[in-house]
């Protein structure tokens, strides 16, 4: 039973085809609760009894016996565990997400991308509020030290007041974009999206069934409260970028495993020239294999516990879901701006399958 006073937060996964190993990596949410001393995974949902079976074998010599369920929630009413890690498919997310509020659940972790439309979002985090869950979004760049490092310093003024940020490389705008909204809205200090005007690209030579199809790439602008833009695109050789202040430019590259700062030049007043060689920054190196999916769960454990939010709660999933969705409303009106929230709620992009939920 989940009780308030208990020394350890009891955990089950709904979802576990990537969590069958112990090596860490990304969204391997098991391996991260193994790092997080007061979290213990008790139960695990999914419908394939060989990979319930291999879950169970991988885990036995960390946490013991762990129950094993093919309905989800029964696995909730007899466990009734703390916090649920929801990573099945986003098909089933909303409805999950709700049961386990409804369950008396006191922390979510789940994996993205979040919904298949905006509807559904709208239904889970309004449950998640209703019941004051604390919830953590699977964007776990969020939790990037390198990353969270530049965003403190562009909020103490790295580049001065920030004015454009550069986001490249997104191959789609749904499966995998999120993370990108996620990070540059980090970056541009958690600004409230105002508008979006954007195309999705042309997938006519695609196959039917193929990825790019179901979830293709675009390019956008965001409008920012307080007056930043933020530009989308596809391009860009992995994921980078570039953010232009009124004190110079930040460029990341490499997934923050790198940055370069420009600085601009005092002289002659508004020449608006940069400083001639960039300064390479020094950034956090990583101390272990996979650290972000570890912090990621001490702060919703944390958040848990305080009855707080987590850094990629509510509101911060809300905006790095409707972007993506919001280019597809723009590019249906020709490339004109559409207001967030959108009114175009029920737009459904399915862009993958797995697992065997």
């Amino acid at each position: 039973m989940s009780t308030s006073d208990s020394t350890i937060l009891r955990v089950a996964v709904a979802g576990c085809h990537r969590q069958v190993t112990s090596k860490p990596g990304s969204h391997n949410w098991a391996t991260a609760f193994a790092e997080v001393a007061d979290t213990r995974v008790v139960a695990v949902y999914d419908r394939g009894a060989d990979t319930r079976a291999e879950f169970r074998a991988t885990w036995r010599g960390t946490w013991g016996e762990i129950a094993a369920y093919d309905d989800y929630g029964r696995m909730l009413a007899e466990m009734r565990p703390d916090i649920v890690c929801i990573a099945t498919r986003q098909t089933h997310h909303s409805r999950q997400i709700v049961q386990a509020a409804a369950a008396g659940v006191r922390g979510i972790l789940c994996d993205k991308p979040f919904v298949t439309s905006l509807t559904e979002a709208d239904t889970a985090l309004e449950a998640c509020r209703k019941a004051g869950i604390a919830v953590a979004y699977g964007t776990e760049w969020r939790w990037d030290a390198a990353y969270r490092q530049l965003a403190e310093r562009l909020r103490d003024g790295l580049v001065g007041e920030v004015r454009t940020i550069l986001a490249y490389g997104s191959p789609n705008l749904i499966f995998h974009g999120c993370h990108w909204y996620d990070i540059a809205l980090l970056l541009a200090g958690d600004a409230e999206p105002l508008w979006v005007s954007g195309r999705v690209d042309p997938v006519a030579d695609a196959e039917p069934d193929e990825g790019r199809r179901l979830d293709p790439p675009g390019r956008a602008w965001v409008g920012l409260e307080g007056g930043t833009l933020l530009a989308l695109l596809p391009e860009g050789g992995g994921r980078g970028f570039s953010v232009i202040g009124s004190g110079g430019r930040l460029e990341i590259v490499n997934d923050a495993h790198q940055a370069y700062l420009w600085e601009a030049q005092s002289r002659p007043p508004g020449s608006g020239h940069l400083a001639g060689a960039p300064v390479s920054l020094a950034l956090p190196e990583p101390a272990s294999p996979w650290p972000r999916g570890a912090v990621l769960v001490r702060d919703l454990a944390q958040a848990v516990r305080t009855r707080g939010a987590t850094q990629c709660d509510v509101a911060q999933i809300r905006r790095a879901t409707e972007i993506g969705f919001a280019v597809h409303e723009s590019h249906a009106a020709g490339g004109a701006a559409v207001t967030l929230p959108v009114t175009g709620r029920t737009r459904r992009i399915d862009p993958r399958a797995w697992g065997n939920d």
